[in-house]
Formats: structure tokens, sequence, C-alpha cells
């Protein structure tokens, strides 16, 4: 029987959230890279193959292998869809003419998105004004944490823009569609392996088609190894703790993974390369912080028994 959903995440749900937003906060930097020379929809080929390969090898190793029913593969042909084929190509098209920066701003509305669609399509995960402030106190964060520095000449490139933002409408019906798994008795593992294997069948006729890869100049050493790291790190480790904590959590929490990236991405840059801590970062955090709380619903809670000790409910 599947777990419920849980509305406030305990400390578990919280460390696999945070090794999530590591994994996908270096998927800017490899995307950047690889689409630098390679086109988008080949690196979005790339990255989900790639990584169903890895899934599929594990599942062998494991004694285990994908459902051959037909509501399974319907499903994850549409998760992969949604979750894969549309945003990861709308995103990595978006780089080609915006910075990693402005990116992962829009990317930072996914929670907003899907607090908004939960609350149309769903019946437990209704809106509530401390979500909705929490969400809008995240994105704020997230934009002072990136700077103004990445909006600078944000009245180019309209069309990139529009399409990143596209890509977190995506994410956010994503994680809603992907609630249906968790009645279905899939581990998380054939889950992660059975979208991106759909969505590798959905790509190829697409790749092959319009980016005619065999007229393409071979790629480096580096943006190869951007698509590798894409692929097994960013794709296929990361879904494997993607399922298990939509799962546990439900699809508003989890895409809370937005807020985080940014972060994630600042603190790899202060321990590995020297970066200072400026202001706006600090302020960024703590922004980001509260609109967590916010949305996660524990801080009101605690603060109205501590305002009334005798109540031992």
């Amino acid at each position: 029987m599947p777990s419920p959903v849980v509305r406030s995440m305990g400390s578990v749900e919280w460390l696999l959230l945070l090794a999530l937003s590591v994994l996908w906060g270096g998927s800017f930097l490899f995307g950047k890279i690889a689409v630098a020379e390679i086109p988008p929809m080949s690196v979005t080929l790339g990255r989900v193959a790639l990584a169903g390969l890895a899934l599929n090898l594990l599942l062998f190793c494991r004694g285990l292998r994908l459902p051959v029913s037909g509501s399974a593969w319907r499903a994850f042909f549409g998760m992969g869809l949604l979750n894969n084929v549309v945003p990861f190509t709308l995103i990595f098209w978006g780089q080609i003419h915006i910075g990693a920066g402005l990116a992962a701003i829009l990317n930072a509305t996914t929670p907003l998105w899907t607090v908004v669609v939960a609350h149309l399509l769903t019946a437990d995960e209704k809106m509530t004004g401390a979500k909705l402030a929490g969400v809008l106190l995240g994105v704020g964060g997230v934009a002072v944490l990136v700077g103004p520095g990445a909006l600078a000449g944000a009245g180019d490139d309209v069309a990139a823009m529009f399409a990143v933002v596209l890509a977190a409408f995506s994410y956010a019906l994503a994680g809603l569609f992907g609630k249906r798994f968790a009645g279905m008795g899939l581990a998380p593992l054939n889950v992660a392996a059975g979208q991106v294997t759909a969505s590798s069948l959905l790509l190829l006729p697409a790749a092959l088609l319009i980016d005619r890869p065999w007229t393409q100049p071979l790629p480096s050493l580096t943006a190869t190894t951007a698509v590798i790291g894409l692929a097994l790190l960013s794709t296929a480790l990361a879904y494997v703790i993607y399922f298990r904590v939509l799962a546990r959590a439900g699809a508003t929490n989890l895409l809370l993974v937005t807020f985080l990236i940014p972060p994630s991405a600042l603190a790899f840059a202060i321990l590995l390369l020297g970066e200072q801590l400026l202001w706006r970062h600090a302020l960024g955090l703590a922004l980001i912080g509260g609109g967590l709380a916010a949305i996660d619903g524990r801080v009101w809670p605690w603060s109205h028994k501590a305002s009334r000790p005798d109540d031992r409910s």
C-alpha cells in the first residue's frame, strides 16, 4: 500500500530534497556548456538516453525489469513528455540565448505554477495564503540571490525567457501527473527508468529529423562530458531521488527544490572557487528560507504552541 503524502516534510525528505538540488543545480552549468556545441534536442536526447541505459542496467543488476503493462507505459510516456522532453528541450534552447542565472530565476517559478495547478486539479493540495505568500517570497529570494546583473538586457531574447517559463509550467504539470505512480505499486527506480526510456523513444525520431546529427561537427570532450554529467548525475541519480520525494512529500513540496538550486550553486562557488558571500547572497538565502518555511507550514504551529504552553494536544 503506498505511503500517504506528508504535508510537512521530515528530516529525511529535506535531506533528499537538498541532494536533489545539488544534482539539478549542476544541470544549468552542464547544459550551458553542452548547447554551445550540440543542438538542444540532441542534448536532451543524449541526456535521457544515457540516463535510460544507466537506470536499466541498474534494474538488471538488481534482478528487476520494467513493467510491461499498457497502463504503466502510458504513464511513462506522459511523464516523459512533461518532465523530460518538453522542459529539457525548452531550457536548453533558452540557454543558447540567456544566461544560466536568468534561467534559474525563471525555473524557480515552478512551485508557483504547481501551487496554482494543484489547487485547480487536486483535492489534497489546495492553495492557502501561506503557500502563495511563501512561493512569492521564495521567488523574490532567488531573484535577489542571483542579482540584478542576470537581468541585464532582459528586454532581449523574450522568446528564450518565455521558453524557460513554459518549461517551468511543464515541470509543475509533471509533478502532479507523477502522483499516479504512487498508486501503481512501482518502485521509484522503475518509474525513473521507465520515464527516461519513454523519453528516449519519443525524442529519437524528432532529433534525427530536426537536428540531423550526422551533419553536425563532432563535439569536444568538454561538451561530451557535460552531456554525460547531465545524464548520469542530473538525470539518472536525480530521478531516483525525485520519485522517492514525490511519493513521500507530494508535488508542491517536491518542487521547492527549484528554490534550492541557486543556493546549491552558490555553495559550490564559495567552497570550491573561493568566491565571496555578498550581502545580496545572504539576503536571498534568508528570503528563500522564509519562503520554504511558509510553504512547509511548520513555523506557525510551532509558534502557536509556544504561545500556549498548556496546550498538550
